[in-house]
């Protein structure tokens, strides 16, 4: 196949850093047509659907991203399962294209946690020193697991002057943690922890139950699922199909000073870091989850499926419950100076508009840095997931993803009643009707 013809701006490429891209998004399309459904079998019309992917065509177009996929799922069939561009330099990417989630991989640790307590190795409610001493230093003793799942452990940021190569050092990341001192000792201020959660659960899921995290992932949920990546780290076997993140978008040095104070180091380095061979071979549960479009769409539907996937019971229906309810109401994150609202682990939506496009107050999910999306909105019955390469903050992609945000909300309208008194839960685990 003869390589694609590149799209080239020079004043864009030199103002926003952009990426050379296709001229025809079609000769680097992948679409998993064995996979998605006609229109109609997900109560969509196939305008619908166009729009929708016209919109991720465009963001596409906006040059700030190498590669772009996305999986849409509703009514639990897939409608849209697709990749656009190069997953490196001259390499087409496709569907099973894996790629790093940053800090959306807080999502599935969260659920990891959550079913610790359903296994009765932990309880949410006890303090994380119950668990790991070293935390109650400094006066974090008495933090709960559940106050750090919903960013409020006292440890949101890495101290001044460390070096992120420390994430390749798991024993003294947590040392650091642990011998830090809280913002507030009793976890009363919310502050999102970008990188020190994921060391914390990391601990917790090995003093209690002997396991890796990455173990512990794979046993209960990436294997039972068949998942072929949805994993901490990569195997070396994999590194060469990972698709490579860059630095782009519009460079305002206040944004980078503000990102810098929550990564721990200048946003410029932490891409760079997140190519390193090292960074595929750790385990950063707070950051460094592989996967594709298709298995973060999975995990959000089988929490839309209240723990099931397939027949199989992969989580309590309760545990799901605890994981997605809100915690708390909309106020400013401390960390990252924006309103928001958290469950214990999860980024929610808002109405009349969130960050999962217009009236998603049941939303639930999380993002990663800069532009990776997964959620689930039960009011619409969806399980979504954006992905890309392009680290960009500021820049001419924004307009097309709030309008492919919005064609999401849009074309898959509410089809449930959230505010039904149909009970959902039952003793006995079994799910009521909708």
């Amino acid at each position: 196949m003869n390589a694609p013809v590149k799209h080239r701006n020079t004043l864009r490429k030199r103002l926003f850093r952009t990426v050379d891209i296709a001229a025809d998004p079609a000769e680097v399309t992948d679409i998993d047509a064995q996979a998605e459904v006609a229109p109609h079998e997900a109560d969509l019309s196939p305008d619908a659907v166009g729009e929708i992917w016209d919109a991720c065509e465009a963001l596409y177009r906006s040059g700030v991203y190498r590669m772009l996929s996305i999986c849409l799922r509703r009514h639990g069939e897939i409608v849209l399962n697709r990749s656009m561009g190069e997953f490196r330099p001259g390499k087409v990417a496709g569907v099973d294209t894996p790629v790093c989630l940053f800090s959306a991989s807080k999502a599935v640790s969260a659920v990891l946690i959550h079913l610790l307590d359903e296994q009765g190795h932990v309880n949410l409610l006890n303090p994380v020193s119950y668990y790991i001493p070293a935390f109650a230093a400094r006066g974090k003793g008495s933090i709960t697991l559940l106050q750090l799942l919903s960013h409020r452990g006292g440890v949101p940021k890495v101290p001044d002057n460390v070096e992120l190569d420390l994430l390749f050092d798991h024993d003294a990341a947590l040392d650091m943690i642990c011998a830090a001192e809280p913002t507030n000792h009793r976890g009363a201020e919310q502050a999102y922890h970008a990188i020190t959660s994921g060391f914390i659960f990391a601990e917790l899921i090995k003093v209690t139950t002997g396991l890796s995290a990455q173990q512990y992932l794979k046993k209960y949920i990436a294997d039972p699922m068949g998942m072929r990546y949805f994993r901490y780290g990569l195997t070396q076997r994999d590194q060469a199909r990972v698709a490579l993140n860059e630095v782009t978008g519009l460079k305002v040095n206040l944004i980078d000073n503000q990102l810098a104070s929550v990564l721990g180091t200048h946003p410029e380095k932490a891409i760079d870091l997140t190519n390193d061979p090292r960074f595929y071979r750790a385990i950063v549960p707070s950051a460094n989850l592989f996967a594709t479009a298709e298995e973060v769409s999975r995990f959000y539907q089988m929490l839309l499926n209240h723990g099931e996937w397939q027949g199989a019971r992969i989580l309590d229906p309760l545990t799901v419950h605890r994981a997605v309810r809100p915690l708390g109401k909309m106020e400013i994150d401390r960390s990252l100076m924006l309103p928001m609202r958290y469950s214990a682990g999860m980024m929610l939506g808002a109405s009349p508009v969130g960050i999962y496009g217009k009236d998603s107050e049941y939303a639930y999910g999380h993002i990663g840095y800069a532009n990776i999306f997964g959620w689930a909105d039960p009011q619409r019955d969806i399980a979504v997931s954006i992905m890309n390469t392009g680290k960009a903050v500021l820049g001419p992609h924004l307009v097309p993803f709030f309008r492919l945000l919005g064609a999401i909300s849009e074309h898959c309208a509410p089809v449930v009643d959230m505010q039904s008194d149909i009970p959902t839960y039952h003793r006995n685990g079994v799910r009521g009707s909708r």
